[in-house]
């Protein structure tokens, strides 16, 4: 029986045993944030769905901004968009299915709720729909958004009177649903960078969370940074240096697509296939992937595809699946255990944190340990072009989980 998710990682997990003792080699291909018509997005949930279905993904969760598809809601064809989606979504389904309205002369359409449509795509072992909502909350002007992955009931913004205090009411209010409905239900926390609403410290403070978006594909959402702020990836190295020298978990970081156009694409879109995981599970099941991805059993990725990672006492070990004509290197990146004896945990950036430890190239990238390592994760980059790129010019790229040697989390 897979275990319910908890709001901490067992103290007795080891990374390194957990990424090699793996009972399964199947990966799960998914997406944890997307929209749809329910709140912000330009497409019908079922022309959604179904895009992800053909594209080869085994799960996806809608998550629209507080609002679960389960009651009834009419929306307006009053824009080109929107028409433009109607047409779409009448030439994929029959009539009897688009339920359509006319009030004052305005066409208006229901949208069907997950209990309707979920059958239209579900099939066991094959492809799963996980309810999900993205909790939207903010301070003052700052936007704070977490996603909730398999909630049972809406949860409404809880507020606070920081940043902080924010994502923790939220993340709390995430996990006393589970514990109360006993539905693992898994909390992470949403383009730090919009808006420059999170930052490391926020996410070195913050308690329950074991997940948090690497990358977005949304426009706005700032992954790389700028002059004044980390991008990041920068930011995950940062709180993953001083979360484990507090002996506490590391953060797990996630690729989604946020996508919330479906009708064009380019730079200036939220397009789906953008960014995703692979998780590594015993089947493909709610409580089975929440499992996996509270364990870090999983990597993100935009393009490039892994067979395997496997970790023993002392290395990691990588294999890529190779296409024809693309070249990959590896980089290592990680922080020394020195630098909590010369930073002290005063200060949340510096040289030597998030460091790359060696440059492998080729399809089976190998880092042997050295013995000082407070994490090692790697980040594989190709030479092939994105076709739905983030900025002009990205390469298709995936991270691992950082691997811990010999470390146990001792958060309680």
């Amino acid at each position: 029986m897979v275990r319910q998710i908890s709001n901490i990682v067992a103290s007795a997990i080891i990374l390194l045993n957990l990424l090699s003792c793996s009972k399964s080699d199947t990966w799960f291909k998914g997406n944890l944030h997307t929209h749809s018509l329910w709140s912000d997005g330009d497409d019908f949930p079922e022309m959604i769905v179904d895009w992800y279905k053909t594209h080869g993904y085994d799960f996806v969760a809608i998550s629209d901004h507080n609002v679960l598809a389960e009651d009834e809601r009419w929306i307006v064809i009053h824009d080109s968009t929107k028409e433009k989606s109607l047409q779409t979504y009448l030439g994929r389904w029959s009539t009897e299915w688009v339920a359509m309205a006319s009030d004052s002369g305005a066409k208006k359409v229901r949208l069907k709720t997950l209990a309707e449509y979920r059958g239209l795509f579900e099939d066991p072992g094959k492809f799963l729909l996980v309810q999900s909502e993205e909790i939207s909350d903010r301070l003052g002007k700052i936007p704070i958004h977490i996603n909730a992955t398999n909630i049972a009931e809406r949860i409404a913004p809880q507020g606070g009177s920081t940043v902080l205090a924010v994502l923790q009411n939220n993340i709390d209010a995430v996990l006393q649903q589970s514990r109360e409905t006993g539905v693992a239900i898994l909390p992470h926390v949403n383009h730090p960078n919009y808006k420059w609403a999170v930052t490391a410290q926020d996410l070195i403070a913050l308690r329950g969370d074991h997940l948090f978006e690497l990358y977005n594909g949304h426009p706005l959402v700032h992954n790389l940074g700028d002059s004044a702020h980390m991008s990041i990836e920068n930011m995950w190295d940062v709180v993953l240096a001083n979360r484990i020298a507090q002996g506490r978990p590391p953060l797990f970081g996630i690729a989604v697509d946020d996508a919330h156009n479906y009708h064009e694409t380019g730079k200036k879109y939220s397009n789906p296939g953008m960014g995703w995981i692979m998780v590594r599970a015993e089947e493909l099941t709610a409580p089975a992937l929440l499992a996996a991805l509270e364990l870090g059993d999983f990597y993100a990725t935009t393009g490039v595809s892994l067979t395997e990672i496997s970790c023993n006492h002392d290395r990691i070990k990588l294999k890529i699946l190779t296409e024809p004509g693309v070249q990959y290197v590896t980089e290592f990146i990680g922080t020394s255990r020195n630098f909590t004896q010369r930073m002290g945990m005063k200060r949340v950036a510096d040289e030597d944190i998030g460091r790359v430890l060696d440059y492998v190239p080729g399809s089976t990238p190998t880092y042997v340990f050295k013995g000082d390592e407070l994490y090692v994760r790697a980040k594989v980059i190709s030479t092939k072009l994105k076709t739905t790129p983030y900025e002009t010019g990205d390469y298709e790229v995936a991270w691992s989980q950082p691997v811990l040697p010999g470390r146990r989390s001792r958060e309680q």
